[in-house]
């Protein structure tokens, strides 16, 4: 068939050149494993992708809307999948938990969205979060009423007992049936996904029951990682992604946690074991207390209120006086080593950044991410690309639509001028960013 005998066909019934947006010149790197493409072109009709080619292959319809890429690398939309939409940076807890829930819906949540897509984050997890407002959130998302990732998100916390004031976005359970109860309750309001923390304080019924719960209800469950006995009964009773490096000052895992996720990730039939390590935050501390450059890059201002903006800057004054990081000289040297050990397990590791704690924002976590794993952990760049794109798809089984450039998939795309597979820290600066077809930056 002939080219463009070929593209008439894919354009669906009734469209015309006028309908379709064309990425033309860039290299895409489509979150595959295959060569990238040179001189690219990407067609876009609606929300969908309908071809993939180059300009030597693929005719651009007289009359479609082009965007140039040339000098640039092309990508499919990032996924950070481990984000806090509910806070923006602030220093304490405390606080920002006292200060801010009635402003969540209104002003917090939406501008950590909104940041994270001009960051060219397309696809996001959020992991806590008052149950109602999360809800909302994502479903104005998703609806394309506010701007935002794809989002998909855990609500609560489900844990033994909540800590003191946080009980609106963090749930106890005191029996495998109430368990059971807190799982049913978020599911009927439509979760994408059950967060489980804590859960060496729980019985063995009770993290049992959680875990049966949500795969009843098709719900993926995220579990900390943050010592021990967590993971052993993450493991023990079926959680399907682990969450943080964790283990303190450790200088590794242990073996008895190293053969267990060995026995797992062996398990084909049961597919990947996910672990979002979250690990830029923790290993940059030592320059970010140092050099506030970060601290004063206004990208982190965006949709927030002055008064917002000038209380998390003042709780920032002194980062090294951080209490949240108060162990970290100690954790930095061991996280190279524990890294290491993931990937030699068989996990399959996540780019998710833990966005929105302390000194961390949503509108450049994610990269910081990226350039840890490629320039100080040796992560090949493509990688680390499908890290953060394609593997996420997966774990969330959204992958027949998001996760690689390709035709029929939701496009989703970035375009960064320069080559990031030679340089990833180009992720910074996002030139273009596309979500289901509209340009939003």
């Amino acid at each position: 068939m002939r080219a463009p005998l070929l593209l008439l066909c894919l354009l669906s019934a009734g469209a015309s050149a006028a309908d379709v947006t064309a990425l033309v010149g860039g290299t895409l790197v489509d979150g595959t494993l295959r060569e990238p493409i040179a001189d690219s072109v990407v067609l876009i009709e609606g929300e969908r992708i309908v071809a993939v080619g180059s300009v030597d292959s693929l005719p651009v319809p007289a009359g479609a809307t082009v965007v140039s890429t040339e000098g640039m690398t092309v990508l499919p939309g990032l996924w950070d999948m481990h984000v806090h939409l509910m806070i923006n940076g602030h220093a304490d807890y405390a606080h920002w938990d006292k200060t801010y829930p009635a402003r969540f819906r209104s002003e917090i949540m939406p501008a950590s969205a909104l940041q994270l897509l001009h960051a060219g984050i397309t696809g996001a997890r959020d992991l806590g979060g008052p149950l109602e407002d999360s809800i909302a959130i994502r479903d104005a998302v998703n609806s394309g009423r506010i701007p935002g990732p794809t989002l998909f998100v855990s609500g609560p916390f489900i844990q033994k007992t909540p800590y003191p004031g946080t009980e609106a976005f963090r749930w106890g359970v005191d029996s495998p049936e109430d368990a059971r109860a807190k799982v049913k309750r978020l599911a009927d309001a439509g979760v994408d996904v059950i967060k489980l923390i804590d859960q060496d304080q729980m019985s063995d019924a009770e993290v049992k029951a959680v875990i049966d719960a949500a795969h009843a209800r098709d719900l993926p469950v995220v579990a900390h990682a943050h010592r021990p006995e967590e993971v052993r009964r993450a493991l023990k009773y079926g959680a399907d992604c682990l969450e943080h490096t964790g283990f303190a000052a450790a200088p590794e895992y242990p073996p008895d946690i190293i053969e267990l996720l060995r026995e797992r990730t062996a398990n084909m039939a049961r597919g990947p074991l996910f672990w979002t390590p979250t690990i830029e935050g923790l290993y940059n501390f030592p320059y970010t207390v140092k050099h506030h450059e970060h601290i004063d890059d206004t990208r982190w201002h965006e949709g927030l209120q002055p008064d917002t903006i000038a209380d998390i800057r003042a709780s920032l004054a002194h980062p090294e006086r951080i209490g949240y990081f108060q162990q970290t000289p100690q954790r930095w040297p061991t996280l190279a080593r524990k890294f290491s050990q993931l990937r030699e397990s068989g996990a399959m590791l996540l780019v998710g950044t833990d966005s929105g704690i302390p000194m961390k924002f949503h509108s450049d976590s994610t990269w910081h991410e990226l350039e840890v794993w490629v320039n100080k952990l040796d992560v090949d760049p493509v990688d680390a690309i499908r890290a953060a794109t394609y593997w996420p798809a997966v774990a969330m089984k959204a992958d027949a639509d998001y996760g690689t450039v390709a035709e029929g998939k939701y496009a989703d795309l970035i375009a960064v001028r320069g080559d990031v597979l030679r340089n990833i820290a180009l992720l910074q600066r996002v030139d273009v960013v596309i979500k289901h077809g509209r340009r939003v930056r």
